[in-house]
């Protein structure tokens, strides 16, 4: 069945129905023959659809796709009509391991019947033993194997072949030889191919369909799993909030309907219900369901607290700052959900080959069973009664081991595990093609600010040549107040806690990469770098040079104010290095990445800081347009770049990396520059989730090489080219075997990533 959601231009469907990589190659050619439809990219693992449209998703264009997609095989209702995708997962575990029960448990009544049994006499004319044998099958072909059946008919109409087709070629062709078999005995008019013949395929037919049922039992049972870490994201935001109103009345409402700015009550021990601020209250707060971090986190009035996080003392007050549907808990589920709807580039070449896949295998069994029939037979020790019956075994047993459901596995449920595991770790895998190509990356560029350090430097020095304190601080802060950077909190900060005096300063305005100017008592006032200081006229002598040299020596950055060509002072400032910074740069050049620090800040205080953490490559005084300039020369000399950043001021160079990855998630959990986003402000973090995404494509690359290596192998025995050295042919029981062997290993190759996890500080 299929529900939908849509957002923007991004409509997402639950499709059902599908089997292998052949039918998502179905879905997506079906919906992509739609004018709205931009591009669309199916996953198996999730029995999804991701579509993008060119023009807004009207009722009328989402009716219509949902006809096309019915039209073509596969059902489709709204998310409204049909119960959540978590408990269709689960009902469809159920019913596969009925199917399978049911199969298997008849399988060794009906081997023994069909192979070891001896003659059991007649029954009503016919022989007893294959009546019996015939009865035990008759369940399992048509209630078992039902929907192989049906599903191979709507792939043929809509003309395409997909796994269920070679399914159900194999077991009919398998079932009606053996039924024209068991007629025979009571009908003389049958041919004499049949009234000749001494082997049934009852076996191959219940072992076929158990095999393959048993199968998708554990492949449905693994997709459930695989979604287990998304799944607990989503039950994490409770669905009511206790809001308080006029005279402290406290009232439970859904959380649907609680505006910003609305103040709730969380007790002890409850779920913090959506993002807000603490308001005249304080408490620890654990957030490792979001973050990861093992220990709870103190917080006070004015810090964010966010939705899915427990209370563990104390009642508080929040003072929502979103809404429940746009809390961060919220982002990253849509965020993980896209990225699992996404599609690697790899998965989009096994998509090709699994579309021409089964066309060429049932070629081959054609091409095999004619081999067999007419020549082969005569050159070997037949082990059957006949070149046909050889034929036969060789067609049914080629069509099932060759069933491509291992290749369109391979890729999405590596995906899925891995992408829910990041989210768990608050390591947000968000472009799919970055997998691909992280593992490729030998250098990471990192910025300082932020980044390497903590990002909340304070200042640690005023300097005073021509004013007092207060001057210096009030011309800096009014200058300022108009910037976001790191260092112009500290100036407001230090500001407010020495004087309250305000300067009118107009007409402020940005200098990227050297600060702030405006306009103070009719001259430019300034605030910023050497740079913009020798803009304004200011000279700076021996003297001068000196002493800020030795305050950059000691890794200070500095910020210079002057009022025309007059230079008041400078202020210093610093900033912590992160007490995880030297580990992250350790474990990356452990992976054989070279780290680059990349920075606005000047070359002294940028190399004091690379130096304590390990860097050896510095590359500083760079303007934030200057930072593409710098990683584009990177790529130039051949290297592959990871970019790590804050996400705001390197969000040019984050797109042009072959990585991006952005820090501090918390504020701006959908940036579009970036290829993996971090809910925490760690570069330890952005360490982990490159480990990440090498383990996941290592998974994937694994299930590829596995899947690839079955089926050159398989084919081959079924096409029974052993069979003149060896005397061995691949019965269908024993391919039905192997083919849910490889589909079960993959899923459980890929499973293993749900142990997978960040780096230990």
């Amino acid at each position: 069945m299929c529900g939908v959601e849509m957002t923007g231009d991004l409509l997402r469907l639950d499709v059902g129905g599908m089997s292998c990589a052949a039918c998502v190659a179905s879905v997506e050619k079906i919906v992509g023959s739609v004018d709205s439809v931009k591009a669309v990219a199916v996953n198996l693992a999730l029995n999804s659809a991701s579509i993008q449209l060119n023009k807004s998703p009207t009722e009328e264009i989402v009716d219509g796709i949902i006809e096309v997609v019915n039209q073509g095989g596969f059902s489709a209702t709204r998310q409204s009509e049909s119960e959540p995708l978590r408990e269709r997962m689960a009902q469809q575990v159920t019913d596969e391991g009925r199917k399978a029960g049911l199969a298997l448990l008849l399988a060794l009544p009906t081997i023994y019947l069909t192979m070891f049994a001896d003659d059991m006499g007649g029954f009503a004319g016919f022989d007893a033993r294959l009546f019996y044998a015939l009865i035990m099958t008759l369940p399992v072909y048509f209630w078992s194997g039902m929907s192989f059946h049906t599903n191979a008919w709507k792939s043929i109409r809509r003309g395409t072949a997909n796994m269920d087709v070679l399914i159900h070629l194999g077991t009919s062709v398998a079932f009606f030889w053996s039924l024209a078999v068991v007629l025979a005995g009571n009908f003389s008019q049958m041919p004499e191919i049949f009234t000749n013949a001494e082997h049934v395929f009852f076996d191959g037919v219940v072992f076929i369909i158990g095999f393959v049922l048993l199968g998708n039992y554990l492949e449905a049972a693994a997709k459930l799993k695989a979604t287990d870490a998304i799944h607990s994201l989503m039950s994490l935001q409770p669905n009511q909030a206790r809001i308080v109103a006029e005279d402290d009345y406290t009232e439970m409402v859904s959380t649907t309907v609680v505006k910003s700015q609305s103040l709730i009550k969380v007790l002890t021990g409850e779920t913090i219900p959506i993002d807000g601020i603490l308001e005249d209250c304080k408490a620890s707060i654990d957030e490792s369901t979001m973050t990861g971090e093992a220990y709870p986190i103190r917080k006070k009035s004015g810090e964010e607290v966010y939705a899915g996080t427990i209370v563990l003392d104390g009642t508080i007050f929040v003072r929502t700052t979103k809404l429940a549907d746009d809390s961060l808990i919220s982002n990253i589920i849509r965020l993980v959900e896209d990225a699992q709807a996404g599609k690697a580039p790899i998965q989009k070449l096994v998509d090709k080959i699994s579309a021409i896949f089964v066309p060429v295998v049932v070629l081959l069994a054609i091409i095999g069973g004619l081999f067999w029939s007419t020549i082969g037979h005569t050159w070997v020790d037949n082990p059957m009664n006949s070149g046909f019956e050889l034929a036969l075994m060789v067609i049914i047993s080629t069509l099932v081991i060759a069933c491509p459901c291992a290749l369109g596995l391979a890729t999405p449920i590596a995906l899925v595990v891995g992408t829910s595991v990041g989210a768990k770790h608050g390591l947000l895998i968000k472009g799919i093609d970055a997998l691909e190509s992280v593992h490729k990356c030998d250098v990471m560029v990192v910025d300082k600010t932020g980044t390497v350090t903590l990002g909340r430097p304070k200042v640690s020095h005023i300097e005073i040549l021509d004013c007092e304190v207060k001057e210096i601080l009030s011309i800096a802060a009014a200058l300022e107040q108009e910037s976001n950077h790191p260092l112009s909190a500290a100036i407001i900060t230090s500001w407010s806690n020495v004087t309250k005096e305000k300067v009118s300063i107009s007409d402020i305005r940005t200098m990227p990469g050297m600060g702030m100017v405006g306009e103070f008592d009719g001259q430019i006032a300034a605030a910023g770098n050497q740079e913009l200081m020798a803009e304004c006229g200011v000279e700076f002598n021996t003297e001068l040079n000196q002493s800020i040299e030795k305050a950059t020596s000691k890794g200070s950055s500095m910020v210079f104010v002057c009022i025309g060509s007059r230079l008041l002072g400078w202020i210093e400032f610093s900033d912590l290095v992160r007490d995880t910074s030297s580990l992250a740069v350790k474990r990356a050049k452990q992976m054989g990445i070279e780290v680059v620090m990349l920075t606005g800040d000047n070359q002294q205080s940028a190399a004091t800081v690379a130096e304590k953490v390990g860097i050896t490559t510095v590359i500083a005084n760079v303007k934030p347009d200057e930072k593409v300039g710098e990683i584009k020369s990177l790529q130039n000399d051949g290297k592959k770049v990871i970019m790590v950043g804050d996400g705001i001021n390197d969000a040019a160079a984050l797109s042009v990396a072959d990585v991006g990855i952005a820090m501090g998630a918390g504020s701006d959990i959908a940036l579009d520059a970036a290829d993996f986003v971090l809910i925490r402000n760690d570069l330890i973090d952005a360490v982990s989730s490159v480990e990440l995404g090498k383990a996941t494509m290592r998974r994937i690359r694994t299930n590829l090489a596995w899947a690839f290596s079955y089926n050159t192998l398989g084919i081959p025995l079924a096409l029974g080219i052993m069979l003149p050295v060896t005397g061995f042919l691949l019965p269908p029981a024993f391919a039905a075997a192997a083919m849910a062997l490889s589909s079960v290993s993959v899923v459980t190759n890929s499973l293993i990533l749900r142990w997978w996890n960040p780096v230990k500080i």
